[in-house]
């Protein structure tokens, strides 16, 4: 497939390096400046920043262009591109982590909260740890994390550096040189903890993963998820 790299950054890298690996060519690197023709590609990834990527989104929807988006700080115009998506009947996946394992602890973490939502005893929070250069906080794989347990539990809120409550699940973001990501879900009581975790050892799983859902979306109509493209729950 022909691919365009909307970001240029160590992700993007990462990515190129991924997708020649697979056989596929890269007929657009940007990160932002540069002019180009988008309709040149076949499918297109975007880890831009998070000023830049529902324009790039935009442009690719409205020029036919499969687009898979793992930039995160920017989803205050997500319902924007869904709505945008569905009238151009264009072809669409965000995912604040594009790794298997994450999309397997997502899983996990839901299953988990439906089961400790009637053990009141139990306090929960939430830690994520990143590189210094990752520009947003708490990070989207934290949110949809938090965002997940609401769902399947009696929480209604969560809050950085929050207060654990009944209701609110405060999330804790580090940063610290040269870590990709740790994420744990601790909860808490006072006779014992339990607690799942994911430790991504380098920023290739998440690279793999976007080239894969970029190879899957091809041909496709709709909006979609990395449950979609790994056929996970």
């Amino acid at each position: 497939m022909k691919l365009a790299l909307l970001g240029y950054g160590r992700m993007g890298k990462e990515i190129e390096k991924i997708a020649l690996e697979r056989g596929h060519e890269i007929v657009i690197k940007t990160n932002g400046d540069e002019t180009y023709d988008i309709s040149m590609a076949d499918v297109a990834i975007d880890f831009s920043i998070p000023s830049s990527a529902f324009s790039n989104i935009s442009n690719c929807i409205n020029n036919n262009v499969p687009v898979v988006s793992g930039t995160t700080g920017w989803l205050d115009k997500y319902d924007e591109a869904i709505n945008l998506c569905k009238e151009k009947k264009g072809a669409f996946i965000y995912a604040s982590n594009f790794s298997l394992g994450v999309n397997i602890f997502f899983a996990l973490n839901e299953r988990l909260a439906d089961m400790m939502k009637t053990q009141k005893q139990y306090s929960l929070d939430i830690e994520e740890i990143h590189h210094i250069k990752k520009l947003d906080a708490p990070s989207g794989t934290a949110i949809t994390l938090a965002e997940g347990i609401i769902e399947n539990s009696n929480k209604d809120t969560w809050d950085l550096d929050g207060e654990k409550t009944k209701k609110n699940i405060p999330i804790k973001a580090v940063r610290t040189p040269d870590v990709p990501g740790t994420h744990t879900v601790n909860y808490e009581s006072e006779v014992d903890s339990i607690e799942i975790k994911h430790t991504a050892h380098n920023r290739k799983g998440f690279a793999l993963g976007a080239v894969v859902a970029a190879e899957w979306l091809i041909g496709k109509e709709g909006v979609y998820s990395m449950r979609d493209v790994l056929n996970i729950g």
